[in-house]
């Protein structure tokens, strides 16, 4: 199956000039979704996590379920505020001022293995961010996977760990 075939582009979002590729298509098509979730099953699994950790939002989608497949936990990495209890947070630049990722404190037991999981690799700061993150508090960071990537971005190259992607586009 050509799980391109149940993504779609919508033009122009959220800003002019932005092709976004909307993963929703494929998530309500239960064939493809079986079939999404069984390739990076497979993709994750070699890795051998104990953890994996969804980037806010969409990533969530993604990465619990594989999760439940894979016999693993699941945890958030999320925007600021977001989390109840004690947080840990990791600032970073974006291309136009900064962001921040945080993880409750309590998360991650120190070696954990933690994958890091996210629907779509653009520009690589989250997700790279996402991993510093994990490692300020304790976790093994083998890998980072997504569902899409978009080569010509190069997000691949801000990430030190082996990072896979069942889709991409490179344009």
């Amino acid at each position: 199956m050509n799980l391109k075939d149940h993504i779609r582009g919508i033009p122009d979002f959220p800003k002019p000039g932005i092709l976004f590729y909307d993963i929703s298509t494929l998530i309500r098509h239960a064939d493809a979704w079986q079939v999404a979730m069984g390739r990076l099953a497979n993709v994750v699994r070699a890795y051998h996590p104990d953890l994996l950790a969804g980037v806010e939002s969409r990533g969530f989608i993604l990465a619990a379920p594989l999760a439940l497949k894979l016999g693993c936990g699941f945890i958030m990495l999320r925007k600021r505020g977001k989390l109840p209890g004690a947080t840990v947070g990791y600032d970073y630049d974006l291309e136009y001022g900064t962001d921040r990722i945080e993880i409750q404190a309590d998360a991650v037991q120190p070696g954990q293995r933690v994958v890091v999981v996210d629907d779509l690799l653009a520009t690589g700061g989250t997700m790279a961010a996402g991993i510093s993150l994990l490692r300020n508090v304790g976790a093994t960071v083998p890998a980072a996977a997504a569902l899409i990537e978009l080569e010509f971005l190069k997000g691949r190259d801000r990430l030190d760990v082996p990072f896979e992607a069942l889709v991409s586009y490179d344009r």
